[in-house]
């Protein structure tokens, strides 16, 4: 639970209960390892018009951060994607998670865009500081800027990953032993 009116992090229900006036609360909750809302809760404080919304147990939700994708979505044909990190969408949304939406709205993304559009000369990019790639950057961080959902995955994760389960049995070093009397 997290009170909009506090912003001082997460709170506990007896946290919740101990405030006198009746703070503005929603709750994050957690989805396929993904962080999610409640349309219901989130409707109530944030206009969330073209972020595309999903069913999970019978409840309608929207993803709090944008999630990665596999293959990018030109790749299969996708009409409709996400503005911002080009996942791919049902036709009437814009936008796949709250986070996205947000960076997408902001005036800052929209000029960085803008920019990407028109193709700025390599002596414009000197004089302005900056380079496409760094323009894809900066956005690529305003995104992941949001809240990040979870630590990237290290080395050590990715070969336990694709360590396999079963493999040849090992036998105990002191089953060869046999102690004659």
């Amino acid at each position: 639970m997290f009170c909009l009116d506090c912003i001082n992090g997460p709170l506990c229900s007896l946290c919740l209960n101990s405030h006198k006036p009746p703070h503005r609360s929603i709750q994050i909750r957690r989805s396929s390892y993904h962080d999610v809302i409640r349309v219901c809760e989130i409707q109530k404080h944030m206009d969330i018009t073209g972020v595309q919304t999903y069913i999970i147990n019978s409840a309608k939700i929207v993803f709090l951060n944008q999630r990665p994708q596999q293959r990018p979505a030109a790749a299969k044909g996708v009409t409709n994607a996400c503005h911002v990190c080009h996942r791919s969408l049902l036709d009437s949304f814009h936008f796949c998670s709250l986070g996205c939406k947000i960076a997408g709205t902001s005036k800052n993304f929209k000029k960085e865009m803008i920019r990407m559009d028109i193709g700025i000369s390599d002596s414009d990019e000197s004089m302005n500081g900056g380079t496409p790639m760094h323009y894809k950057n900066v956005i690529k961080s305003k995104i992941q800027s949001f809240t990040p959902s979870t630590p990237p995955r290290t080395a050590m994760m990715n070969f336990r990953s694709t360590k396999r389960r079963k493999g040849v049995p090992h036998r105990a070093p002191t089953g060869a032993l046999f102690i004659e009397c």
